[in-house]
């Protein structure tokens, strides 16, 4: 606490999960009559759910405010002075202050803090490229853009639409306008489809797709968007040929948000995101912390700095950072790398190293793959279900696992992440006592079959 007797400000950029979960953490361990709060928003919206615009925009979620968790009023109520349509144009870390800007005014003024959390998020890939800001063009990674994608849909009459990229964002639009009724093409620079997963993996994911009816178009990178008479989108092009749209979603993954923290010299990692300690405090800086898909993690498994810009990830860092400034004390130890998607029925998932990801750390390790199904074969509803899994040479330690299909596969991986975490092997796995009845799982459940393969095959080398 100031030790002049007066209250301690605490700064926050940025009033979404990372930010204002460290706000309302902070606020839950001092007071107002201790703790100042000022946070900067410069959207319009506050503690939402980018994770869930796909669904939205495809119709599973029918109101764009039920992704909201906690609206710019009830911050207020807790005594967070959250200023929505303010951008933080500059950090100056000598003076303890910040410079923002009404983004309806343009009026600037600067913000004296003795504690700062920045929480500015992801931008989305926007490819350099002619006809890329055309109407009819659209990224999703914030409440606005969800709406004005919507906005586009519902005065565009033609029903094609070009998704470009197929990682998650890609995948999850592909199947969001498969749901509209819209014919689907997705153009995907990689060989398959969800590059988090090996190759043998991301084919099951493009036999999927096709199978939904929409057109996968890999090994390919769009050049430009071509215009029609009125400026709008009319097709995106490729070195090898054009394909007709009458909405363009780019789906291209995203950057962190760090233009802000580069400008005021603070330390960034190989790929832009700031580095933090295990207390998620800027490295160098005792009161300056960040979170969010701004930072560069840990990977436990690898032991190398990773970018994961997730939003489990992002309220966990605002809870640490929150209890940090807050006067206790949390620590945030790193990520394994789980991630689960969906395209309609088919469920994807993976968590620890890929193989190119293991072979970039430097680690030996063998590779199964088995086929199981999701519930005992003669269960009623039993489908099929594929689980991929690395184990290192030698120790036989958990390394990663992929599961592509049906009903229930995604969750399985977490049995995988919490080995991870622990450092099993997968001999240790296969002793796992998982809950078993036939319409759940096979008497064996489909990832410890995958580890007592895995397991005769590290010992056999």
């Amino acid at each position: 606490m100031d030790m002049s007797g007066g209250r301690e400000r605490l700064v926050v950029i940025g009033g979404d999960a990372a930010g204002m979960s460290a706000a309302s953490q902070a606020r839950r361990l001092r007071g107002p009559d201790e703790l100042e709060i000022v946070a900067f928003e410069r959207g319009r919206f506050s503690s939402y759910s980018a994770c869930g615009i796909p669904y939205w925009v495809g119709g599973d979620v029918a109101e764009r405010d039920e992704l909201i968790a906690r609206s710019p009023e009830e911050h207020r109520s807790r005594d967070i002075d959250l200023r929505m349509g303010t951008e933080v144009t500059g950090i100056d870390v000598a003076g303890k202050r910040v410079r923002a800007r009404d983004v309806a005014s343009g009026a600037e003024s600067w913000t004296p803090y003795d504690k700062l959390v920045i929480g500015t998020g992801a931008r989305p890939i926007r490819p350099d490229m002619p006809g890329v800001d055309a109407p009819g063009v659209h990224g999703v990674q914030t409440l606005d853009d969800g709406q004005a994608l919507l906005d586009t849909l519902a005065r565009t009459h033609g029903r094609r639409a070009v998704v470009v990229g197929a990682g998650y964002i890609g995948v999850e639009m592909a199947e969001a306008m498969i749901n509209r009724d819209y014919e689907v093409t997705v153009v995907n620079r990689g060989s398959e489809p969800m590059s988090t997963l090996d190759p043998d993996m991301g084919r099951m994911v493009h036999e999927a797709m096709e199978g939904l009816g929409i057109t996968m178009v890999n090994d390919a990178e769009v050049t430009k968007v071509l215009t029609g008479e009125d400026g709008g989108v009319r097709a995106v092009a490729t070195e090898d040929g054009e394909y007709p749209a009458d909405v363009v979603i780019l789906g291209i993954g995203v950057r962190p948000e760090t233009s802000l923290a580069r400008a005021a010299g603070l330390p960034v990692g190989e790929r832009g995101g700031l580095l933090t300690d295990l207390a998620m405090r800027v490295r160098g800086h005792q009161d300056i912390w960040a979170g969010g898909d701004c930072v560069e993690v840990l990977n436990l498994v690898s032991g190398q700095e990773q970018y994961v810009p997730l939003g489990t990830h992002a309220n966990k860092h605002g809870q640490v950072i929150g209890t940090n400034v807050g006067g206790g004390y949390a620590t945030f130890p790193g990520v394994v790398g789980t991630a689960v998607s969906k395209v309609c029925d088919l469920e994807i998932a993976r968590t620890g190293l890929r193989e190119k990801d293991a072979l970039r750390a430097g680690l030996r390790f063998e590779t199964v793959t088995i086929e199981s199904t999701s519930r005992a074969g003669y269960y009623p509803g039993a489908s099929p279900m594929t689980v991929k899994m690395l184990a290192e040479r030698r120790t036989g330690r958990l390394l990663g696992v992929q599961i592509v299909g049906r009903e229930g596969a995604a969750k399985r991986v977490d049995i995988a992440a919490v080995a991870l975490t622990a450092n099993m092997t997968v001999e240790q796995m296969t002793a796992l006592d998982l809950g078993y009845a036939p319409p759940f799982s096979p008497v064996w459940d489909p990832v410890l079959v995958a580890a007592r393969k895995a397991a005769v095959k590290v010992s056999a080398r």
